[in-house]
């Protein structure tokens, strides 16, 4: 025996663990946890001076979005990333833009799942800057999450990653998205949108939308979520708990027909308010939901919905 395989040899007998352990870290990392958090942190920061619609922190943060989907090598839906629109709040005319990523599909090419989140917050209000880390840099920090597992796991669905503008001004980035869909509104067979998925003091994940469609109900129970927290089917009007069926962008999918999962969390005391900053959202909660909102994606990936 040479010394190399003598050497092999023996690390397998006195440190099997250590290999075992390693090859079950990489199985439990989907995607690259610290740019994870990096993601949420940059967007949240005050150089991007709340990301309110139209304003320089927003165009800002389009572009930071544009240069993550071209380094994980995702594609423009259209011709470019940008889908630009306006629309009138209030006597304000607000010009906007929609960034829209695509991945085709490995076998259902023709079929699309659009995963959302919104980028857009509430700004500068009496010279405070409202970051807007949990509503919505989480959100638009998994999308980055998403793409970068698609390029290890390849979806079977094509899919749309759709970064909305707009939507603390009454969802107007999805809403001119469903009307102008580039690809036909029929072949979209599911939205999944993230708003708010970065903390909870009950270690709680919601997912609205299974009231609505008994197959999305029956695929969430054959799902894999984590076991570090828990994912609750509700806010759907069934329950006695606020209804969220119309509170995020999802809720212009839902007006189409388009069946969806809404992922969320209940609110905070830092919701809208401008102490949503990074420092306050639970890095081990956020980085488990989106495991768990991944796993979710890929039952129904697998299941031809």
């Amino acid at each position: 025996m040479n010394k190399t395989l003598l050497l092999i040899f023996f690390y397998l007998i006195f440190y099997p663990a250590d290999i075992f352990a390693q090859a079950e870290s990489n199985k439990r990392s989907l995607f690259n946890e610290k740019e994870l958090l990096k993601h949420v942190k940059s967007l949240s920061s005050d150089a991007f001076e709340g990301r309110r619609t139209g304003s320089d922190g927003a165009n800002k943060a389009r572009k930071y979005i544009i240069n993550q989907f071209h380094s994980l090598q995702v594609e423009p839906l259209g011709k470019s990333f940008e889908q630009s629109f306006s629309f009138t709040k209030k006597g304000k005319l607000f010009n906007a833009v929609n960034v829209l990523g695509f991945i085709e599909g490995s076998e259902y090419s023709n079929k699309y799942i659009v995963i959302s989140a919104h980028y857009d917050h509430e700004g500068v209000k009496y010279g405070k800057i409202y970051n807007g880390a949990d509503d919505n840099a989480s959100g638009i920090s998994a999308l980055f999450a998403f793409a970068e597992y698609f390029k290890k796991h390849p979806p079977k669905h094509s899919v749309i990653l759709a970064a909305f503008d707009g939507e603390e001004l009454g969802l107007q980035g999805s809403k001119y998205y469903v009307n102008h869909t580039i690809i036909s509104s029929k072949e979209i067979v599911l939205n999944l949108n993230m708003d708010m998925i970065s903390r909870n003091d009950k270690n709680e994940l919601y997912v609205t939308g299974t009231s609505e469609n008994k197959q999305l109900k029956y695929l969430i129970t054959k799902s894999n979520p984590s076991s570090e927290i828990k994912l609750v089917t509700g806010h759907d009007g069934n329950d006695g708990l606020d209804n969220w069926t119309y509170s995020s962008d999802h809720a212009n999918f839902h007006k189409k027909n388009i069946p969806f999962l809404y992922f969320g969390v209940e609110d905070h005391k830092d919701y809208h308010e401008p102490t949503d900053d990074y420092e306050n959202i639970q890095p081990a909660f956020y980085i488990e939901a989106v495991k768990t909102i991944i796993s979710v994606f890929n039952t129904i990936d697998e299941s031809r919905f």
